[in-house]
């Protein structure tokens, strides 16, 4: 009873090993006949078709030269093509036989372009066919330094990739298709909190110099430890994620119509940390009383409402340390399709590491992260914000404030970020230098302290889309809260 059996597997595997990939032979025959009769055919596919998507060698070759020739203003005829394809049998028949007989069964050109998406779309399901089977024969034979988990988030950045380059759409489009396109994006920025074509951060002033926070930007919010970095930047996450309002789109999808859905990669503290924070700035009970126990009957019921408010906010967060740059960007491509993404956050730039070596030149480590957190930025089309640390020469100025030569490791920071921001608390400083109770140096110190007291500047270093500047920010110590600063034009009118 064996043997059957084994046989039947034996022969399963050989068929399995001869199947034949998807193909149109057929299509890609009408589709250069077309061609060759009316290159103005090629127009229609010249969006997204490639002479790689042939599965035919010879129909790869014969699509090449022909784009080639076009592309040079020449005429691609099989009497013009046939210097440039040498002495090559197409079964049996001669090159010039070979390109006549496809010229001479070309029926239409109207539909080059339905071949072209045939090939196209089969040429995709072929790329599909080769990355399962490298899959699986990578799990078979991986070598022992390749962990599964690099495999899974290999696969997973090929097939995206893949999923993104599966369109045929782009080229001219009408006028009037732009202008629709404008009026819309027009009718979704008033429809947005603070009237922004970008994600408004809940912090007026700096959404009015930056227009909220635009897709594809990469962010980089820079510091000096304590000045607020990731208050700062939990601020405007949770404001985001708390706006969210989503809608149903004729497909079934959901699309964001207001805040947005946010990741926050926390690659320094615990989600439990991250969380207490975020508990803290909400409720308006400081973290540390709140991690001691050290509360009141009306702190804890304060506490509980903010966390009844926080638990259906769409707020996913990341606590894994030492992460890669390709992990981090797998992870992110996971929860956009997921779950969706509008807002991506990491905690901080120099917590991740590339794919280089131990010992290799941190400076070209942090170029390769820097440029893989733009290309992320980019492939997902959300705005990034990563935070950086600030070199310790700083300190070693009489004004603190950062600048652009201040960004530690590399260079690249600053050229490959669209946005550049640096968090500044001139209280902090002053603070550090309180002098001896009772003289008078102390009451001069005093009076400073009143002047920088609960304030802070967000200083934009760099913006491609608008100016930069510095924008004055309320900070709350006791619970790290950014708020907007109350200035007199915002007081009510005093009777």
């Amino acid at each position: 009873m064996a043997l059957p059996n084994a046989l039947t597997a034996k022969l399963e595997a050989v068929q399995a090993e001869y199947r034949v990939q998807p193909h149109n032979i057929d299509a890609e025959q009408a589709l250069l006949g077309a061609i060759l009769v009316n290159n103005d055919a090629y127009y229609r596919v010249s969006d997204f078709l490639l002479a790689e998507h042939f599965m035919e060698d010879a129909h790869q070759q014969i699509f090449q030269v022909a784009v080639s020739l076009i592309k040079a203003g020449k005429l691609a005829t099989p009497i013009t093509m046939k210097t440039y394809l040498g002495d090559a049998d197409f079964g049996g028949q001669t090159v010039f036989q070979y390109l006549a007989r496809l010229a001479a069964d070309a029926t239409t050109v109207i539909n080059a372009g339905e071949y072209g998406r045939t090939i196209y779309d089969l040429a995709i399901r072929r790329r599909l066919i080769t990355i399962g089977e490298e899959l699986v024969n990578g799990a078979y034979e991986a070598p022992v330094e390749l962990s599964p988990r690099d495999q899974i988030e290999s696969t997973e950045r090929r097939l995206y990739e893949l999923a993104e380059a599966g369109r045929y759409d782009g080229g001219f489009q009408k006028f009037s298709e732009a202008l629709t396109t404008a009026i819309d994006m027009a009718a979704k920025a008033y429809q947005r909190d603070g009237k922004l074509s970008g994600i408004a951060t809940g912090l007026t002033d700096l959404d009015a110099k930056m227009g909220g926070l635009q897709p594809s930007d990469l962010i980089i919010l820079a510091g000096r430890p304590a000045m607020g970095k990731t208050s700062l930047v939990t601020n405007i996450a949770f404001n985001i994620a708390k706006a969210y309002q989503g809608e149903k789109a004729p497909d079934g999808s959901t699309k964001t119509v207001n805040g947005g859905i946010v990741g926050f990669f926390s690659l320094e503290m615990s989600a439990e940390q991250l969380a207490t924070r975020i508990i803290a700035e909400q409720s308006g009970v400081p973290s540390y009383k709140i991690r001691r126990g050290d509360i009141r009957p009306e702190d804890f019921y304060k506490i509980t409402d903010a966390a009844r408010d926080m638990q259906t906010i769409p707020f996913y967060i990341d606590q894994t340390g030492g992460i890669s740059i390709a992990q981090l960007a797998a992870r992110a491509r996971r929860l956009k399709r997921q779950k969706g993404l509008d807002l991506l956050i990491v905690d901080y730039l120099q917590l991740l590491s590339g794919s280089a070596k131990k010992g290799d030149n941190r400076v070209q480590e942090m170029t390769e992260i820097t440029t893989g957190m733009k290309a992320l930025a980019k492939e997902l089309a959300v705005p990034v914000i990563a935070l950086s640390q600030l070199s310790r020469q700083v300190e070693n100025r009489d004004d603190k404030r950062p600048q652009l030569s201040d960004l530690r490791e590399s260079g690249s920071i600053e050229q490959d970020a669209d946005v550049v921001m640096f968090v500044f608390r001139e209280e902090y400083y002053v603070g550090n230098k309180k002098p001896r109770e009772g003289t008078e140096e102390f009451f001069a110190w005093e009076a400073e302290m009143q002047r920088v007291h609960g304030k802070a500047e967000v200083i934009i270093g760099k913006q491609r889309h608008g100016p930069t500047g510095t924008v004055e920010l309320q900070f709350d110590a006791n619970i790290t809260r950014f708020s907007n600063l109350a200035t007199d034009e915002r007081l009510p009118d005093r009777i």
